[in-house]
């Protein structure tokens, strides 16, 4: 069984989280960027017209940089992101809608500093077409892997 772990990170803990899981998993690793990245102000989410919360409540896409080659080899699928509104990001979302996931199992581990991991599989499920399972757990750091 082939494992890829794929994150989202906007201030570093995701990354630090997925490259320790993919260690552990001994699985390839992927992160999820946006075509136009995110600036510090663009992620200051107590700002009603920052960047991150116009595309949230917007349910806008945004476009991902890369793609992950031979994503049909993976088996099980490791995706990573801090909970914005008490889910995904829609960068990943987008990356999510971009692939088959027909016969894989993804296990979503989310990073938070105060949101509980609520429904964020149920949410997550619409954007990954053919999915077989999803669970999601909440991390607050690598040492939780």
């Amino acid at each position: 069984m082939k494992t890829l772990v794929v994150f989202f990170s906007a201030e570093g803990t995701t990354a630090k989280v997925a490259k320790k899981l993919a260690e552990i998993k001994s699985a390839d690793l992927f992160e999820i960027v946006p075509e136009q990245p995110y600036s510090e102000a663009d992620l200051r989410w107590i700002n009603p017209l920052a960047r991150c919360n116009k595309e949230k409540l917007g349910k806008k896409d945004v476009p991902v940089a890369g793609k992950v080659q031979n994503f049909t080899k993976y088996d099980n699928v490791y995706i990573g992101f801090p909970i914005w509104y008490g889910s995904a990001p829609n960068v990943v979302n987008t990356f999510c809608k971009a692939y088959d996931w027909s016969g894989k199992k993804v296990y979503a581990f989310a990073t938070s500093g105060g949101s509980g991991i609520g429904k964020t599989a149920e949410k997550l499920r619409p954007y990954l077409s053919g999915v077989e399972t999803v669970e999601a757990k909440l991390v607050h750091s690598a040492e939780e892997v």
